[in-house]
């Protein structure tokens, strides 16, 4: 990364003709990568809205583009699909950046920096046609918060397509990530428990099921948050289905930060115009029974999902926890052949991205995705918790987690049920 970073610095000393200005060489730049996340009320501690906020900053952006952390994006370029939300910048960019923070740091001919685009309601897709809100779940100050559920009954009385869920996530300091699941009618998923009302199932309750029930008839990832989340909509011709009378399970993972809180994060759910020609359903190519050894620098789990039918890869995500160090995600067609999906050669557990494909995969009958994930427990670790301890899968962040998730689409008259190889039911989420 030193060696990059020379040649960024020896371009961008010999950048143009002059200095770039922020004005007309990086505020355009910022604008488009960075103001997602570097404004007032999103999760960046300070914005780059505008010439006076970001200036006092200039060094600290020109570290942060040369050394590759900022923007976030961990796809390896060369190993992964192109993905339509890449939030990367480009070397020349990066250049440009160096070039203006070197040279000073100008403003250049006065502008009018309009302010980014923001709701007054807060929802960034609009008004959602049905909103579930967590009915005020309060946090300690100190200790572990055990994974926390709540069930919303949707009172749909019929059979609703959606084309986009947002959440909109209150107290975003100890919110680790929260799962929107929908539960059918009938489903022995944590079944029995009062709705709108937190609970604490065992893992045990949790894995209940009855024999012979369909994986979707079980439960269905409706849509996740975590560090890192952007919400957008699935594709013009794509949704999701949520059956009459189901319920919605929200699951939450909770973070203590010294603070007693009343957590109220709202999840906002968007009716589809009409039918959509693909249903998308979210699986997990995931790993629940492994053990990381004491010490151990790169401890290496596999897991794979097949198909039956034919189906599109709209988006993936990979999921660690603090021992993650690396993730890929590839899709193998019924002759062999290997088709990369995302490479993650350093995994962040603090900025967790879904990458949507720019153009969908579209993989025949007979194709699996494996996902290799690789786990640092060693003291090099700086965010381990224990390099002393055995890690297994588990909800904390001191525990494990292996999931590639990844949503995919496929013709929307198919019984989803048939969709996945018997062997992998249970890969659906």
């Amino acid at each position: 990364m030193k060696s990059a970073a020379i040649v960024l610095l020896a371009a961008a000393s010999s950048f143009g003709a002059g200095v770039p200005t922020f004005s007309g060489d990086v505020y355009p730049i910022l604008k488009a990568k960075c103001q997602g996340c570097h404004q007032k009320g999103e999760v960046a501690p300070m914005a780059f809205t505008d010439y006076q906020s970001t200036r006092p900053w200039a060094k600290a952006i020109r570290e942060a583009v040369l050394r590759g952390s900022m923007p976030p994006w961990h796809a390896d370029p060369k190993a992964s699909r192109a993905f339509h939300n890449d939030r990367s910048l480009s070397a020349a960019e990066r250049q440009r950046i160096a070039a203006w923070a070197e040279g000073g740091a100008p403003e250049g001919p006065a502008a009018d920096y309009a302010a980014p685009e923001r709701r007054a309601d807060g929802w960034k897709l609009g008004k959602p046609d049905l909103v579930m809100r967590i009915p005020g779940f309060k946090m300690p100050a100190t200790g572990d918060v055990p994974y926390t559920f709540v069930a919303f009954p949707t009172g749909l009385t019929q059979d609703t397509w959606i084309h986009a869920a947002e959440w909109r996530i209150d107290k975003r300091e100890v919110v680790h990530h929260v799962n929107a699941f929908v539960r059918p009618p009938g489903s022995s998923y944590v079944a029995g428990h009062e709705p709108l009302k937190f609970f604490v199932p065992t893992i045990t309750e949790r894995r209940v099921g009855r024999p012979g029930e369909g994986a979707f008839a079980r439960r269905e990832l409706l849509v996740g948050y975590e560090p890192g989340y952007a919400p957008i909509p699935w594709g013009p011709r794509q949704g999701k289905l949520i059956r009459a009378g189901s319920d919605i399970v929200v699951e939450a993972h909770y973070n203590t930060n010294g603070k007693e809180l009343v957590d109220h994060s709202e999840l906002g759910i968007y009716f589809a115009k009409q039918p959509p020609a693909e249903r998308v359903v979210t699986i997990s190519v995931q790993n629940m029974n492994f053990t990381i050894a004491p010490g151990d620098p790169a401890y290496r789990s596999d897991a794979v999902s097949g198909f039956d039918a034919p189906v599109k890869v709209v988006s993936v995500q990979p999921h660690m926890h603090l021992r993650g160090k690396a993730m890929r995600l590839t899709a193998i067609l019924p002759d062999g052949r290997r088709e990369p999906l995302i490479d993650v050669p350093k995994y962040d557990f603090l900025w967790q991205t879904t990458y949507f494909l720019k153009d969908p995969l579209a993989l025949p009958a007979g194709s699996r995705i494996e996902c290799a994930a690789w786990f640092d427990n060693s003291p090099n670790n700086k965010f381990n918790p224990d390099p002393k301890a055995a890690v297994g899968w588990g909800d904390q962040s001191r525990d494990e987690m292996h999931i590639g998730f990844t949503e995919i689409a496929f013709d929307a008259k198919l019984d989803a049920e048939r969709v996945l190889a018997p062997e992998k039911k249970l890969a659906a989420r």
